[in-house]
């Protein structure tokens, strides 16, 4: 642990948790916010942190986005919060970065605390999130972009928070050593699995047994699998675990990344002038960790990109929050529009040029283009990790 914070700008801000969530239900443990408290949120999050709010006893209030930027509307904040309202959980989505001033300006004239979630925004530890929230949680996890198969780092500034935080943890149990073996063994099985011959197979077998193939693999990739959720996620990180979330700050390539961000920069460009709609395409900066586009049918373009060879997904592990039930007028309407209509596209540092050309083709003019030779059976996958890459 000592050797993970050492290689973090603040290492006496940094804690090691076993998951995003597990920080994120350590740190509401902690601030014992009373029951009823109300917690702002953005739109567009994932269940579980919904989940963990409410078993603290805490009410999740959504606030809808503007989608361009994936931030919250200001004036939609305005209208959710009440004096029960002691917190903001604000999310950082597909990559990017939200503009948190204006987040900040508001919180501080309505003394609430600020939370940031910033497991998709990993963009090395030069990004350390804002030093006004109390909190920054930054995410490991399979599918993210620097993984180590799990662990977080949450960067928490107030010290007497943090001290009262590692004494709750180190009341918790270590993940075991074979249970983290149990994880690689996994996923390096199911790595073989998306290269391209096997994973063409396993999406036409899908198919003809009527079965949702991406449900299916988003659904395989789940960290936290389940109905014993809460007694999984509250668990230390292993000594394994930390030396290759170690490993990974110290071999992080910035300048790989930085050309992974002007191709997403240079796609979105293209897609947008061609009409395509891309949710974050006005987030600065942005590492296109995940690559959104909106359409009005999803699923035809998914299936027209799997004949060209490009493996979409709808991201079925993300949901839109609902509003409390004596508060109606909260529900986030553009949100679910925006959820229903998504579509991410396969989207990694290795993809050639020429690919996404062909993709953003695909993309706008909805037929499918594909390559010599290849029949409507035959699904490629380019370079064998696109779906991995573009899941989140």
């Amino acid at each position: 642990e000592r050797r993970v914070a050492s290689l973090w700008p603040a290492p006496d801000q940094a804690i090691c948790c076993l998951s995003v969530r597990s920080g994120f239900d350590l740190l509401l443990e902690t601030l014992a916010l009373p029951r009823g408290s109300e917690v702002l949120v953005s739109a567009i999050t994932i269940p579980d942190m919904v989940r963990i709010i409410e078993e603290r006893g805490l009410v999740p209030v959504p606030v809808e986005l503007v989608p361009t930027k994936m931030a919250p509307d200001m004036e939609h904040w305005k209208a959710a919060v009440t004096p029960a309202t002691k917190a903001i959980l604000i999310a950082h989505l597909f990559g990017g970065q939200v503009k948190m001033e204006p987040v900040l300006e508001f919180a501080r004239e309505h003394g609430l605390l600020v939370i940031e979630d910033c497991a998709q925004a990993f963009a090395g530890t030069s990004f350390q999130g804002h030093k006004e929230a109390v909190a920054s949680m930054f995410s490991f996890g399979v599918i993210k972009s620097s993984t180590a198969l799990g662990g977080a780092v949450l960067q928490v500034r107030d010290r007497q928070l943090l001290q009262r935080m590692r004494e709750r943890q180190a009341a918790w149990p270590t993940q075991s050593r074979w249970r983290y073996l149990k994880r690689l063994a996994k996923y390096a099985t199911f790595k073989q699995l998306t290269r391209r011959p096997i994973c063409g197979a396993i999406a036409w077998c899908c198919r003809a047994l009527g079965k949702d193939y991406d449900r299916w693999i988003n659904g395989a990739a789940r960290g936290f699998p389940g109905a014993d959720f809460f007694r999984q996620i509250r668990h230390r990180p292993s000594s394994p675990l930390l030396t290759v979330l170690a490993r990974r700050f110290e071999s992080y390539s910035t300048r790989r990344w930085e050309r992974h961000s002007e191709k997403g920069r240079s796609l979105t460009r293209t897609l947008l002038g061609r009409g395509i709609s891309s949710p974050g395409s006005a987030m600065s900066p942005n590492t296109y960790w995940v690559f959104p586009v909106t359409v009005d049918e999803p699923r035809r373009l998914m299936t027209e990109l799997a004949l060209a060879g490009f493996d979409a997904t709808q991201g079925q592990s993300m949901c839109v929050v609902q509003p409390p039930a004596d508060r109606p007028g909260l529900k986030a309407t553009a949100a679910e529009d925006l959820l229903a209509r998504l579509v991410f596209l396969p989207f990694y540092p290795e993809m050639p040029p020429a690919e996404c050309e062909r993709m953003a083709t695909v993309v706008s003019a909805g037929k499918p283009e594909r390559s010599l030779g290849a029949s409507r059976e035959e699904v490629r996958v380019p370079a064998g990790q696109a779906g991995i890459a573009a899941r989140p």
